[in-house]
């Protein structure tokens, strides 16, 4: 996409809150001139203020499509949702058939879907793209996940891979695939964030709870995992956590946030995709249940009050156990990503998208908010092996589940006895106990089921389905 008249913008934002303005200012310092429309006035001014010659905001619809080059390419920063097809359908009054339309907001993917095809219909190029990174990344150099309009990606591409964040010189967005393949990607990017938070969470109760760790101390573990194997953004937003103090306090802001998650919904969506697909993701969907159980506060403090509980650990050799603590994050985090990579596979067979994992787990290295040093990792393996399946039949990730086995099995074992949730860490051992399992009890369920309501069953090494009157 080149700048044709230097009196005409070559990228539209509808939507300049924090994400869109950053994601313009991005843009502008690649040199492109470019427009930005808001229906707050306050957000217009507050772009116009950057003084910047190649940024200019509007509050008028029109003005803002008539100041874009043809063939026009609008991009929506707005809540997913009903808003999103309001803002097409007015967007539709200005623009012309050939005209490009990019939804970046968190849209469930069958949203994307019906827009696809209505848009296709008429005339417009339309594709969903997801952006991960926050505002800084949006800022500075954001992941993204378009899919949809292949034709519509590659006149856009030249400047999403100048603001994309880079890895390697190379850029952190590429086409993902068909129809509504962006925003799927995206929303499983967001389930596998779900999970590696919720394990984090985790591995600070039993530090503070369990070995009654202080503040300090809490920070220099995360520190020194963020220094190795375990590096991430995730992991060091936790370690900066863990050091900040508002001015004049005494202690950590942490301490005085309430223990109520919030979400909006795409790490449920996750997991509802995954039951209609019959894909297990765990850790994905415990993680969606925390966080559903924190908001229940009122209800846990009369619990606590009925079931009290003593979790100190009493270990002497803290150092020790910490690095079975290390072992077991980092054992449950590659079963994070191995589960939503998973689904991500076998969604590619329901929906024919067209993905390549190798591609995503490249774009994931940088920018986005799950990137790690383990993502290296990941993308070896998919380049290794473009058909693997599931990332635990990879022989290097092997090699990684084995040498830390022996952490997670402590850490979960310990935890139990002396009653400090971890819900993730404990399922990530089970699905891998499970998957390895060549003779899972599932026989039993099948008998059952058949007992009840004569669902039948199948036999080993004997073609056929089969019932039988247990009570004859």
């Amino acid at each position: 996409m080149s700048q044709e008249n230097n009196s005409q913008n070559v990228f539209g934002m509808i939507g300049l809150g924090t994400m869109g303005s950053n994601l313009l200012q991005n843009i502008a310092d690649q040199g492109y001139h470019c427009a930005g429309y808001d229906i707050s006035t306050e957000q217009v001014s507050r772009l116009n203020s950057l003084g910047r010659d190649n940024i200019r905001g509007f509050s008028d619809m029109k003005a803002f499509v008539d100041s874009l080059v043809s063939p026009k390419t609008v991009m929506m920063l707005v809540p997913a949702g009903n808003i999103v097809d309001k803002v097409i359908e007015q967007l539709l009054q200005y623009l012309q058939p050939g005209d490009i339309i990019i939804d970046g907001g968190n849209s469930h993917f069958t949203d994307t879907e019906r827009r696809s095809v209505d848009l296709e219909k008429k005339g417009f190029h339309f594709f969903g793209m997801g952006v991960s990174g926050g505002e800084e990344g949006a800022r500075r150099g954001p992941s993204m996940m378009p899919g949809g309009d292949r034709e519509a990606y590659k006149t856009v591409q030249p400047v999403l891979e100048k603001i994309a964040a880079h890895v390697n010189g190379e850029p952190t967005v590429a086409y993902m695939g068909k129809r509504s393949a962006g925003h799927f990607v995206k929303m499983v990017h967001n389930g596998i964030e779900y999970a590696i938070m919720q394990l984090i969470s985790e591995t600070y109760a039993i530090m503070k709870n369990g070995l009654q760790m202080k503040d300090e101390a809490i920070h220099d573990v995360f520190r020194q995992w963020n220094e190795g194997r375990l590096q991430s953004y995730l992991l060091e937003i936790t370690r900066d956590i863990f050091a900040y103090k508002e001015k004049g306090s005494d202690h950590l802001l942490l301490n005085d946030i309430k223990d109520q998650a919030k979400a909006k919904g795409t790490g449920k969506w996750t997991s509802q995709v995954a039951m209609d697909l019959g894909v297990a993701i765990p850790v994905i969907d415990v993680a969606v249940a925390m966080r559903n159980l924190s908001s229940f506060k009122d209800l846990r403090v009369q619990a606590s009050k009925l079931y009290p509980n003593e979790r100190t650990m009493n270990y002497t050799e803290t150092n020790d156990y910490l690095y079975s603590l290390e072992q077991a994050l980092f054992f449950s985090t590659i079963s994070a990503y191995a589960q939503g990579m998973h689904l991500l596979y076998m969604s590619d067979k329901e929906y024919q998208y067209g993905l390549n994992l190798s591609l995503t787990a490249k774009i994931w290295r940088g920018g986005c908010i799950i990137r790690s040093a383990f993502l290296e990792v990941m993308y070896t393996a998919y380049r290794n092996n473009p058909d693997l399946e599931h990332l635990f039949l990879d022989i290097q990730i092997c090699d990684l589940l084995a040498d830390t086995l022996p952490g997670i099995r402590t850490v979960v074992s310990d935890a139990a006895i002396h009653g400090i949730a971890v819900p993730a860490l404990a399922t990530s051992l089970g699905y891998f106990d499970n998957f390895r399992n060549a003779m899972m009890p599932s026989n039993l369920i099948q008998a059952q089921r058949d007992f009840f309501g004569a669902h039948t069953y199948e036999l080993i090494g004997k073609d056929g389905v089969f019932h039988t009157d247990w009570e004859g």
